[in-house]
């Protein structure tokens, strides 16, 4: 009789150890799968942001090179007015040495906002994404 309460108190030892075990192993297996779930939504929440922000600078960079173009059509519109209205073969090259010095010039400063736009656009495009590497560096450096 003896013997049958050691086995039972033993059995059911192992059956609480066992419930236990397992709850906790679920309790773990959702809490991971929870912080995962919070992890992924962040780093689509951050593809969004990026994709937003590169976006942006596509259209500020579209509207800058269309601001440009119609700029440069009047102007060569306006060089060739003066050029066909030139009295000599001297005011034509004066003409046109001044209208090339101001179209070249032009063009630079246009490529300088230009790199402004499309290094700021990248910027701030890869901002979100960067801190979402960060995290995943620190997240592993914890888990160490």
């Amino acid at each position: 009789m003896a013997a049958a309460e050691t086995v039972k108190t033993t059995v059911e030892q192992f059956t609480t150890a066992g419930n236990v075990a397992f709850k906790d192993a679920i309790e773990k297996s959702l809490a991971a799968l929870n912080d995962a779930n919070a992890h992924s939504k962040k780093n689509l929440e951050a593809v969004i942001a990026s994709v937003t922000a590169a976006t942006k600078g596509a259209e500020s960079l579209g509207a800058q090179a269309m601001a440009y173009s119609k700029s440069a059509v009047e102007t060569n519109v306006a060089a060739a007015k003066s050029l066909a209205s030139a009295k000599s073969v001297q005011e034509v090259v004066e003409l046109q040495t001044s209208f090339a010095k101001s179209a070249l010039e032009t063009y630079m400063a246009e490529v300088g906002k230009m790199s402004e736009i499309v290094s700021a656009s990248v910027k701030d495009s890869m901002k979100p994404l960067n801190e979402r590497v960060t995290a995943a560096v620190e997240r592993l450096q914890a888990a160490r």
